[in-house]
Parts: C-alpha cells; structure tokens; sequence
C-alpha cells in the first residue's frame, strides 16, 4: 500500500479495469472516491479510437459513475497531436469512427480521399475490399501509415473482435510498408498523459489488466506498472512475458481497502 499512497498520478486502462462492456466492474466506485479523496490526478487513458472524451465520459455516467471529462485521453487524441506536430495543417485519408474523425478534425488535420499526406486507421466496423483497396492505393502514391494503437483484438458482448492491428496488417502486406503506431505501448501516448497530470513518472502508476500493452507501457514509461486480473490477463499467464508488473491486484476496487 506504500508504493500506491505515495503516488501523486494514476493513469488507468479502462476496459477490463474500469467496465467490461456496459457494466463498472466491483469496487470501482471506491476507487474514484479514493482518488478524489486524497487529492490524487488520474487520467482514464484507453487505446479505443472510436469514442470521444464526451461520450466515454457519458458513458460512464450512465453506468452511475460520474468523472469530469477532462479525465479521459484516447489513442485519436494522441494520434491527432502527433501528426499535427510532425506536419500541421496535413490532410488524411481515414478509417474509423466519429472519436478518431473528431480528434483529427480539432488537430487541424483535413479529410483528403484524393491524395492525403497519411493514411490513418483505427477501430471501425465500416471495413471493407474498398477501404484496403483506397487505403493501398493512397500509400502506394506515397502517404505515410499510421495505426491509432497495436491491439490485435479488441472485447465485445460476443468475444473477441479484431482491432485496429488487424485492419492496418493488410495494408502492410499488400504495400511493404509498416505503420507506425501512436497508442499504448507507444511512450509518446504515456509522455502527454503524464503532462496532462503534471506529475513525472517516478510519481505515477499506470493500472491495467493487458501485459502487452499496460504493462509494457507503464515499463518503457517509467511508471509503476500495476496489473489488476479484472480483464484479459490472468495470474498464470504472467509467467509467459519477460517483464513483470510491480504489483498484482484482484481489480482497482482492491486499491481503497489495501
């Protein structure tokens, strides 16, 4: 418990730690009171490209959790920042949902299906022949790839779906060439989000249920990395991966009580 009461930042994955689905997972509420409590900042940073701050904080709302949305960082937001640094006022042909369109949008970044300077892919059910077919052409004429973050798959109420990893592979297949990729475990998604908190990393953790990105993440950032089995990784497959997690806990809910 010393290792968390000392920390200033908490920056938490939200799927599998904070909901599955339509759902707060246990003890959740605690732990925000928590937060709020002992003056802590936390941001709730997710690789989801698809949903706003505005919606996800609404969504959570719905669920009988109520967080400012200031509170919420996404893999559009940091995607939409980084391209607008490295060419300001570029234009992009995109595959995604309204989150990623809105974050590109408020970047500066216009929408350009005839020839972009990028070719940007997120999370998106809209995907099909034509979009790999426009997504090749316009990569093959020269606009840089660029994936919003590496998940292979992603949750839903039926399993496991594929994620934005799957949609950009065919794209390097058919190309030859790789996209970079802006989302967790990328440090520069981990960098802004300890700016946005004003805390630097020794004082931060990072809580996540997904060694290969959390995990990994809160690693090379130089956070604490806590794992909470809420999600997808369970105790036994620790053992698979050649890191470890400085702490593992049942969920947040855990955190409060310790």
């Amino acid at each position: 418990m010393e290792l968390l009461r000392g920390k200033l930042g908490f920056i938490c994955d939200m799927d599998g730690v904070i909901y599955h689905g339509n759902h707060l997972l246990p003890g959740v509420k605690s732990f925000v009171e928590w937060l709020y409590k002992n003056d802590k900042k936390f941001l709730f940073l997710t690789n989801a490209s698809s949903r706003s701050p505005r919606e996800l904080q609404q969504k959570l709302f719905r669920m009988g959790l109520d967080v400012d949305e200031s509170h919420f960082y996404t893999s559009a937001q940091a995607t939409a920042k980084f391209i607008s640094s490295q060419n300001p006022g570029c234009t992009a042909y995109v595959v995604g949902d309204p989150g990623l369109y809105n974050a590109l949008y408020q970047a500066g970044i216009t929408i350009n299906d005839v020839d972009p300077d990028y070719v940007i892919i997120g999370e998106t059910v809209n995907y099909n022949f034509d979009t790999i077919s426009r997504a090749m052409y316009h990569v093959n004429n020269g606009a840089k790839l660029i994936g919003t973050n590496t998940d292979l798959t992603g949750p839903s109420d039926n399993g496991l779906i594929p994620a934005c990893r799957a949609l950009v592979a065919p794209i390097e297949i058919t190309t030859g060439k790789n996209a970079y990729y802006v989302g967790k475990p990328n440090p520069l998604m981990m960098r802004t989000a300890l700016g946005m908190l004003g805390v630097h990393s020794a004082e931060a953790c990072m809580i996540g249920d997904r060694m290969d990105t959390d995990i990994i993440a809160g690693i090379e950032s130089g956070l604490d990395p806590i794992l909470v089995l809420s999600g997808v990784t369970t105790r036994e497959m620790i053992s698979q991966y050649p890191y470890r997690p400085r702490l593992v806990l049942g969920g947040v809910g855990d955190i409060p009580e310790l």
